[in-house]
């Protein structure tokens, strides 16, 4: 049920953070001047306020932003105003849990991020209930609930990966027998494929193009997939397990077919390059080392190097990994399992603590323009920036902050 609604006159246009990883899903943002920079006395609050258990990240269309939170065992989608966070509208429906979720490490908020498409809002709870929403008005268009329709099972961390659109469908994962992977129409939710049986995992498909054709890169517990998002047809699989079958960091794709996986535990990292074979890819293993394990965070890409907090459940300095060799360039401590956005030749970081800062990769370590706290443990979703302006949450707040 919607808890209160306000018609907006909203203009239909390209978001500005539509989706799981910004604009392209890989956190690579344009900056809005080179370099950005970083305030005296920090970036500016423009607003903060209580918000609901949960990690779903910060979305933003024309003044508006959408995320999701968990208010008692109801979940709340919502969308609140970019200029001072005061709520739009929000819907709110029941959400129990599977008996053997993880309610302890973690809490029992929503996981997963929403999705911009079709003037809808696409959002997925942790116990894999979906919505589609109207986006100017929180209006059911139609739901899903992957346990009951597809005879999903939901992993003891919950339903995490992100939906992702892919022309008039939005990809998603009932993790059912057969329908590990789904299809459904945007405009009705009905079923355009359902395919394998593979044991979904936490990461957020990536949409690549080799030689001119989309593939999405999907990270099952066991192995990286290459998936026709037309068909739902398996185009290459790799192995990529570790022993707590956990693969949650997105992958990092490079154009020239080179694509960046890694993992927490015993996983570790890969690189592989995709190879156009006629109608086929084929893929080839360019280095595999187990000194970089990204568990939860996001990797970013600035040239040849990947950046990433790397360990387990312990300390997570982050890391700067050569894509080409494999090879550790240096590692920081100061910042402890963050959170990245790639701006050009800067990096924004958040990390766990709620420490935001700005800085500069260089080629023995972090040049810091500036860093400040900002937000409490656990922070553990990825910033939004758009323009000069950074969008932020812990498990308890949501912020506003400008670099103006």
């Amino acid at each position: 049920m919607r808890a209160f609604l306000i018609l907006l006159a909203i203009p239909v246009c390209a978001a500005d953070w539509p989706q799981f990883g910004g604009p392209t899903g890989d956190f690579q943002v344009k900056p809005a001047d080179l370099p950005l920079r970083w305030p005296e006395g920090g970036p500016r609050t423009l607003w903060r306020r209580e918000l609901g258990d949960g990690y779903s990240s910060i979305l933003v269309e024309a003044g508006a932003l959408y995320t999701m939170y968990r208010r008692g065992e109801r979940e709340v989608i919502t969308s609140l105003s970019a200029d001072d966070g005061h709520t739009l509208w929000e819907y709110t429906y029941d959400a129990p849990l599977p008996a053997d979720f993880d309610r302890i490490n973690a809490g029992i908020g929503p996981r997963a991020t929403p999705l911009i498409a079709s003037d809808m809002v696409f959002a997925v709870g942790a116990g894999g209930k979906m919505h589609a929403l109207n986006r100017k008005t929180g209006e059911v268009v139609w739901k899903r609930d992957f346990t009951g329709d597809f005879n999903g099972k939901i992993r003891i961390n919950g339903y995490a990966p992100s939906p992702i659109a892919w022309r008039d469908s939005v990809i998603v994962f009932p993790s059912a027998p057969n329908a590990a992977i789904a299809a459904l129409r945007q405009s009705t939710g009905e079923v355009v494929w359902k395919k394998h049986s593979l044991l979904v995992s936490y990461a957020t498909p990536l949409t690549i193009k080799v030689n001119g054709r989309e593939q999405l890169v999907v990270h099952f517990s066991d192995e990286v997939t290459g998936i026709n998002p037309e068909s739902g047809e398996l185009l290459w699989s790799h192995p990529h397990a570790n022993d707590q079958q956990v693969n949650a960091a997105n992958a990092v794709w490079r154009e020239d077919g080179l694509l960046f996986l890694s993992s927490a535990y015993s996983g570790g990292s890969l690189m592989l390059r995709l190879v156009p074979d006629g109608s086929t890819t084929r893929v080839e293993e360019i280095w595999a080392q187990r000194l970089v394990r990204v568990h939860h965070s996001n990797p970013v890409r600035i040239g040849d190097i990947i950046y990433a907090a790397t360990g387990d459940l312990g300390p997570c300095p982050l890391a700067a990994t050569d894509m080409l060799t494999g090879r550790v360039l240096w590692r920081d401590r100061s910042l402890q399992r963050a959170s990245l956005i790639a701006i050009g030749n800067q990096i924004l970081i958040l990390d766990e603590d709620g420490t935001l800062a700005l800085a500069t990769p260089g080629e023995k370590g972090l040049n810091v323009e500036g860093k400040a706290p900002v937000l409490h443990s656990n922070a553990w979703t990825p910033p939004t920036l758009v323009g000069k302006r950074v969008y932020l949450r812990d498990r308890r707040v949501i912020a506003a902050l400008a670099f103006e």
